[in-house]
């Protein structure tokens, strides 16, 4: 066989070996992905949940929507709580009015304070100074601007300063409202500048009139001989059912908040009275007595 022919036999053999080469050894090719697009190269496929044979596939979750902010919350109950400060003794005192809902919170709170204290509130010495036509303007940058009929001013000093003290506290009650503008005056006050208007012991829990049960809730602020605050609760014939104390978080010369449980004994349920107290350092006795009427539950 010449060189010629031995060259072509070589050549045919490595040509059959590379068509074997191309027969599947390295597996079937890459598909594109069932979207149409294809995988790049280097990217892990698509992950896949396993399903149970025979199993209903779930659908994926809704999405949540993210919460609202700002919007006002309906009330669940259709009524409102506001607090309002009626004076007793030369001194601004809480108490408590539930009324229909409204969103001018404000506005009912003015109203509420100009229709007075309730018979049980007027028993327990609570009074107002705040006549009518006093009127919401604004309320914008935590200052609320009200207006007053010319009769608001027209009075002493000292009586003009707690019409203003009621004004000021009831409505700053309320996250929107820092300090309080009497239109045409020029005077802007929060309750920093009225704070010398309080008792010693100021209760804002429980309100006059309220249906309690053992243990009774009592709470407020207080500036009393090394923050002791003392609580004693009568039955409606004035005998003690129950006494305990709490500590307010300052006291002997600043104020702080106080709040405490008292449990009492009463067979039958009746009007009662929740008495809070400082004993004095100098001689025992009870001081700057707070009574608050109340309905007293039977603790059975």
């Amino acid at each position: 066989m010449n060189r010629l022919t031995v060259l072509l036999a070589t050549l045919a053999l490595l040509l059959a070996g590379c068509a074997d080469a191309r027969s599947g050894t390295l597996g079937p090719a890459p598909r594109a992905a069932a979207s149409g697009t294809a995988t790049p190269p280097g990217t892990a496929p698509p992950a896949t949940t396993a399903r149970t044979p025979g199993a209903t596939a779930m659908p994926p979750p809704a999405p949540v929507a993210p919460p609202r902010t700002g919007a006002p919350t309906p009330s669940t109950t259709g009524s409102v709580t506001v607090q309002l400060w009626f004076t007793r003794a030369g001194a601004v005192v809480p108490t408590r009015r539930t009324r229909p809902t409204t969103v001018a919170t404000s506005r009912l709170a003015l109203a509420e304070l100009a229709a007075g204290p309730t018979p049980a509130e007027a028993a327990a010495g609570l009074a107002t100074l705040v006549p009518d036509g006093v009127e919401m303007v604004r309320i914008a940058d935590g200052t609320a601007t009200v207006s007053a009929p010319p009769s608001f001013a027209d009075t002493d000093a000292p009586t003009l300063r707690l019409r203003r003290a009621q004004v000021v506290w009831t409505l700053t009650q309320f996250p929107t409202v820092r300090r309080v503008a009497f239109a045409g005056t020029g005077v802007v006050l929060a309750r920093a500048d009225l704070a010398d208007l309080l008792p010693p012991i100021v209760v804002t829990e429980p309100a006059i009139g309220q249906r309690v049960t053992g243990p009774v809730t009592v709470a407020g602020t207080a500036d009393v001989y090394e923050a002791t605050v003392s609580i004693r609760v009568l039955d409606s014939a004035g005998r003690v059912v129950g006494t305990g104390f709490t500590t307010a978080t300052c006291g002997s010369g600043c104020r702080g908040d106080y709040r405490g449980g008292v449990a009492y004994r009463l067979t039958t349920a009746g009007p009662g009275t929740v008495e809070v107290y400082e004993v004095s350092p100098r001689d025992g006795s009870r001081t700057h007595v707070v009574a608050v009427p109340v309905v007293l539950a039977a603790t059975g």
